[in-house]
């Protein structure tokens, strides 16, 4: 793939995409030719949205994964309708594709917490349809802590009505399986998305990087997960007396990330993979946002090139 050509050609046809519309947001219908490779500003705390953005896109990214917590910079009460008009607009002059808005909300019990989680989320869900139009993103988070067997039926009924409030928006809402949580597996998000109808409003984020070590082979989780992934996470996981720490994508050698690839690419998956950086690197003193999002770009791009996996 050549960036500069493909930004040149998409930005050409950008300005025609450009303004905010008040109809509701509808899921594209695409058949793309290969998968995008992008970067999420999880990594990136400490850059305004707009700064982010052009970093991501000078270093050769296909994608972008906006994390919209309510302490992060484009969280929805931090981004007025000018902000929205002009990020969108840098979004589509550097011919990034907008993937996934990256949440961190819990279901829960009490129908107080669910019911200011639902306004949460309208929000987000607002969000993603002003800044990418008729071509929304997904949302995606995880589910909290707890057992499965204690959480499962909370999960899926409050998991519905995100759904059900995503589906008036036209946003696919996805679940993430995170180790130590209490969804945790792929086999666990298969079954929330089975009790809800298999809807394609609901689907999950694969992130193997939270399944290594666990005696869940790569390639069956991927073959299994496939139907169901809308969206794909990657970073390394190195276990280390008992525990799993997170390093970035590529560096510790731990996932194969060429026979992910080849696997997605066979499956027909054609949606993003975002390089994830963990909070346990971003969190370490001297951590710095623009040298990481690199080392992830090199490193996945050089898995694209081995899997022979066309991006676009």
């Amino acid at each position: 793939m050549t960036v500069l050509n493909r930004r040149s050609f998409l930005a050409a046809s950008a300005a025609s995409v450009l303004s905010l519309s008040g109809r509701r947001c509808l899921a594209a219908d695409e058949s793309p030719s290969g998968m995008t490779l992008g970067f999420s500003t999880y990594g990136m705390k400490s850059l305004k949205t707009e700064a982010a953005v052009e970093a991501i896109a000078t270093i050769g990214y296909d994608a972008v994964e906006l994390t919209v917590w309510p302490d992060w910079d484009c969280a929805p009460d931090n981004v007025n309708a000018a902000r929205r008009r002009n990020i969108r607009q840098l979004i589509g002059e550097k011919s990034l594709k907008l993937t996934s808005l990256m949440e961190h909300l819990y279901p829960s019990e009490k129908d107080a917490e669910h019911a200011a989680g639902l306004a949460r989320l309208e929000k987000v869900y607002q969000l993603a349809c002003d800044l990418a139009g008729d071509k929304p993103p997904v949302v995606q988070t995880v589910l909290g802590g707890g057992t499965w067997d204690a959480k499962k039926s909370m999960f899926r009924d409050r998991v519905g009505d995100w759904v059900e409030l995503g589906k008036k928006h036209g946003i696919a809402t996805c679940i993430k399986p995170h180790r130590g949580g209490g969804m945790s597996q792929p086999s666990e998000a298969i079954w929330l998305i089975q009790q809800l109808g298999d809807s394609p409003w609901l689907r999950m984020v694969y992130d193997y990087s939270h399944y290594a070590f666990r005696d869940i082979d790569l390639v069956e989780s991927v073959r299994a997960a496939l139907p169901y992934t809308a969206h794909v996470a990657v970073k390394d996981a190195v276990e280390e007396n008992g525990k799993v720490r997170f390093e970035l994508p590529g560096t510790a050698g731990t996932i194969d990330f060429v026979t992910l690839l080849k696997e997605l690419n066979a499956g027909g998956y054609r949606g993003d993979i975002s390089c994830e950086v963990s909070g346990m690197v971003s969190g370490k003193p001297g951590y710095q946002p623009l040298p990481a999002a690199e080392t992830c770009y090199k490193n996945l791009a050089a898995a694209f090139k081995a899997a022979e996996v066309a991006r676009t």
